[in-house]
């Protein structure tokens, strides 16, 4: 079976909840999408509000605090908000790269400590957990332990030790100063956790290429073929544009290539923009550089026909969109409507979301700017 370029699109929009909004629980949509980039606090609520209808900030609120939903360092080493039950498989497939990126990493190996002196910590530090602490105390505790002052020890254990990231407070549930507490026990095989974390992806994201998955991961391809060796029974494979080879979960949706996507104000980081080694299935190439930064940001993006074609930004009288690509007037319409939706569910949180990254409107290049709603 071949599969077309939009409707990979579709297919992709389908599974993320963007080709119309749902009724589900947070922990249900979270669920569904797999992951949702998560170091910047509030960029997990834009995301379920750009997805599910009737959307409560106040949910996600009730998720991160009773641990239904856990944010936590995982996918390309940056931290996620998953539902509790994936974070197992998740985390410990990604365990080796997560120790990989700090103790082989020069600002460690400087402290003359060892891979084996973190480890031996890491039971006392489970011990300490057991209730969430401030990141300052956890250091404290971290010199007694170690009989100096070695701020690069916590700097290495946080990205990997099995930690979830505890709330404290503000608009969007973190604050700047944060706060950890223990993951539950986990003994899955990291053979067996790397399976399960492929099958959530395609499940999520297909069909899709190994390079793809890698993308999505950062784990070694060698590690991703073993996986998929043994997974052969619980996949198919289609024929993707010029000629890719794709995978994908039988039952997963594929809509038509003519099904109607409606515009979307997506935030910063939103998963779909990274998913992909091919980011051409939502980005046009010619406006990649202007979404993802050279320093790993990523914009706020306008979707619009399931592609993005422009960014947005709150000011003080609505958000402000710019298109980079086509923009019709119904399209416009469409924005106006979203736009005055944003800024609703925005005014009791934080109507100036994302400001200290205005920077980059400086540099994006000429297009129409509009201040919404109208």
């Amino acid at each position: 079976m071949t599969v077309s370029a939009r409707e990979l699109n579709r297919a992709t929009l389908a599974r993320q909840l963007l080709l119309e909004r749902e009724p589900l629980t947070v922990p249900e949509a979270i669920r569904r999408v797999v992951a949702i980039q998560a170091q910047e606090p509030a960029s997990p609520y834009l995301a379920l509000w750009s997805r599910i209808s009737d959307v409560d900030p106040a949910a996600l609120d009730a998720a991160f605090a009773d641990r239904t939903v856990v944010r936590s360092s995982l996918l390309r080493l940056t931290l996620h908000a998953v539902h509790a039950d994936d974070h197992p498989a998740v985390y410990r497939a990604m365990l080796p790269s997560l120790r990989a990126s700090r103790l082989k990493d020069r600002r460690f190996t400087d402290t003359g400590l060892t891979a084996e002196d973190l480890d031996r910590l890491l039971p006392s530090l489970h011990r300490l957990l057991v209730e969430p602490h401030t990141q300052a105390e956890i250091e404290s505790f971290l010199e007694e332990q170690l009989g100096k002052h070695e701020p690069r020890a916590w700097w290495a254990l946080r990205m990997y030790a099995p930690l979830h990231h505890a709330p404290t407070g503000g608009p969007w549930s973190f604050e700047r100063v944060r706060s950890f507490v223990a993951a539950p026990e986990n003994d899955l095989p990291h053979d067996e956790a790397v399976k399960r974390l492929v099958l959530r992806y395609l499940a999520g994201f297909g069909p899709a290429s190994v390079q793809d998955i890698a993308q999505f991961t950062m784990l070694r391809m060698k590690v991703l073929r073993e996986a998929l060796a043994t997974l052969d029974d619980d996949l198919v494979g289609l024929d993707g544009p010029e000629g890719s080879a794709l995978l994908d979960v039988p039952d997963g949706p594929r809509p038509a290539a003519d099904t109607p996507a409606p515009v979307r104000l997506l935030p910063m980081w939103d998963s779909i923009l990274l998913a992909y080694a091919d980011r051409s299935r939502i980005i046009p190439p010619e406006l990649r550089p202007e979404i993802i930064r050279r320093n790993g940001d990523v914009l706020a993006t306008v979707l619009v026909d399931g592609y993005v074609a422009g960014v947005w930004r709150p000011v003080e009288a609505g958000i402000e969109v710019t298109a980079l690509g086509p923009v019709d007037d119904e399209a416009w319409r469409q924005l106006d409507t979203e736009a005055q939706a944003l800024v609703s569910f925005l005014a009791d949180r934080d109507p100036s979301v994302y400001q200290r990254y205005a920077r980059w409107w400086g540099s994006l290049p000429g297009g129409e700017t509009r201040v919404l709603p109208t």
